[in-house]
């Protein structure tokens, strides 16, 4: 390496030297491409040869800033799935055996085939850090046990096939629910697997001492289910498109759900964390897509009208630039209870959002002339306000953990 280094740093030749010295000796070409080196290399030329060559910089890719964009509305709707219609098939028992143990000198050892292992269930577990249904697959089929052998060996079990759910995510059969994933690690087993084979040494007995029997493992149980995923969170932003809920969730939480300068409807539900200073955290989820007749599927209809039934207390957004934006109230509170009667009477709050038009002061006096609720104007696009909307969540949710507490007392 010595030697290499001392040709590498000498002063370039003449074009017409065919060798160079090292430690006194003469090198030719031939030896320098065992050594890894290309003769122009060494000579610090650029014509490109084997070996280490300078056309290795001009073959380099430029690294230009890694910055990821944000993805567009459209992009996150293809990661977010509320909802999957899957097969499952659980996996099927392995074969029990039918042999007789033969050695030397003990010719007639009698039966000795093992029975076949169970198939593998198909479990469907909750799991904090899953966001959304989009991994899941139409069918999932369980691993088959294997078949059992002779000398008494048992065959394998098969493992078990688990699907990962968000939180929230309930699992119906024929329109009727079945169990309700709420919590981190929450297991149910929708389908069992077969259960094995016996060998012909499970028959064996007094009266039978050679037998020929040997049973096939039983076939894996199968359903199709459906899998809804209802977002957990304790607010929920209900309000027509438009009406600045996505603005507003990400002035007041870590949330930033796709806005921009031009009308669009949010395609998918987003959740952001408000934290306060007792590091108390309450969650807060715009649901989108609300018009009128979304009760009768019109629009993105009831795909999203049933994330509102975990909120535990509701957030009606109103746009002031509407012409009358009281009569939204109506609506909204109507479509509410069409999808599910008294869904529009929990614990609620008005929001008067886009207070920084000029037209807006008015408007609200109107409102609050309308409505008997508590009423809080706010500005999502300067955040003019928004310190009384969180606190006002805060005792809303304050409220929500006393009622909770009183429930658990009774029980």
């Amino acid at each position: 390496m010595l030697a290499v280094l001392r040709v590498i740093t000498r002063r370039r030749p003449p074009s017409d030297l065919l060798s160079r010295s090292v430690l006194g000796r003469e090198v030719g070409r031939d030896e320098l491409r065992v050594l890894g080196l290309g003769w122009s290399a060494l000579c610090g030329g650029d014509v490109p040869v084997r070996g280490v060559g300078s056309s290795a910089r001009r073959c380099a890719k430029t690294r230009g800033n890694s910055k990821k964009s944000e993805m567009s509305e459209k992009k996150l709707t293809r990661h977010f799935v509320d909802h999957r219609r899957v097969k499952l098939v659980a996996g099927s028992g392995g074969k029990g055996a039918c042999s007789f143990h033969s050695e030397p000198r003990k010719e007639w050892g009698g039966p000795d085939g093992g029975n076949g292992g169970d198939g593998g269930n198909v479990i469907i577990k909750a799991d904090r850090l899953v966001k959304s249904l989009v991994q899941v697959v139409p069918v999932y089929k369980g691993e088959n046990g294997q078949s059992g052998s002779s000398k008494n060996c048992y065959g394998r079990n098969g493992n078990p096939t688990y699907i990962s759910v968000p939180l929230g995510t309930v699992v119906k059969e024929q329109g009727k629910t079945i169990v309700d994933l709420e919590k981190h690690g929450h297991e149910y087993v929708a389908v069992f697997g077969g259960a094995g084979g016996k060998g012909n040494r499970f028959f064996l007995s007094n009266e039978n001492r050679a037998p020929m029997t040997a049973t096939p493992g039983g076939a894996g149980e199968e359903r199709d289910l459906q899998l809804e995923l209802r977002t957990m969170a304790h607010a929920g932003l209900v309000g027509f498109p438009n009406a600045g809920k996505s603005s507003l969730l990400r002035t007041i939480s870590n949330a930033r759900p796709a806005v921009a300068a031009y009308p669009f409807t949010t395609l998918n539900p987003h959740v952001g964390i408000v934290t306060y200073r007792d590091h108390e955290q309450v969650a807060v989820a715009d649901i989108p897509g609300i018009i009128r007749g979304a009760h009768l599927n019109r629009g993105l209809g009831i795909s999203f009208l049933r994330h509102i039934e975990r909120c535990r207390f509701l957030l009606f957004v109103l746009d002031l630039s509407a012409p009358e934006p009281w009569t939204q109230l109506q609506h909204l509170r109507f479509e509410l209870d069409q999808y599910e009667p008294g869904l529009s009477r929990r614990p609620q709050a008005i929001v008067a959002n886009k207070m920084d038009l000029p037209e807006a002061q008015e408007k609200l006096e109107v409102l609050k002339s309308q409505v008997t609720q508590r009423v809080i104007p706010v500005s999502a696009l300067t955040g003019q306000n928004t310190e009384e909307l969180i606190l006002h969540l805060r005792e809303l949710y304050d409220g929500y953990l006393q009622g909770e507490c009183t429930k658990a007392t009774r029980w």
